[in-house]
């Protein structure tokens, strides 16, 4: 399965409001029951799963490392930030790339064609605010 269809589908999830009894106060929604906590902790988590991951190019050789996921005003997954920058991120080059690039295989993350030098070739993200 594609990260993007993956990480579309998680976070697609996350916005619809399961069945149960949240805590509330008045009407205000404070977290979820203790039913609906089994279905977050086997959901996909960008922390431990996703950020920080290497990604590798089709020739196993690791292009860079994804930093951040940025997710669109609709609500979808858009882009990876990948750091094709040098070691330990002394030299730090993020990319945005399309997650529909990257492909999961084997629990590695590909991005196939890549290198290093490509990556950073390719203009630089930068955060706006």
């Amino acid at each position: 399965m594609k990260i993007a269809h993956v990480l579309a589908i998680t976070f697609i999830g996350l916005s619809i409001p399961l069945p149960g009894k949240a805590q509330v106060a008045g009407t205000t929604l404070l977290g979820v029951s203790v039913a609906e906590l089994r279905s977050v902790a086997l959901g996909w988590s960008a922390k431990h799963q996703i950020l920080g991951q290497s990604v590798y190019n089709d020739k196993n050789e690791r292009v860079g490392s994804i930093d951040d996921i940025i997710i669109a005003g609709d609500k979808a997954v858009s882009y990876a930030i990948v750091n094709a920058g040098g070691f330990l991120a002394v030299t730090k080059h993020d990319v945005a790339i399309p997650v529909s690039q990257l492909k999961l295989v084997d629990d590695k993350f590909i991005l196939t064609g890549a290198t290093k030098e490509a990556l950073k070739a390719s203009p630089v993200f930068e955060y706006t605010h």
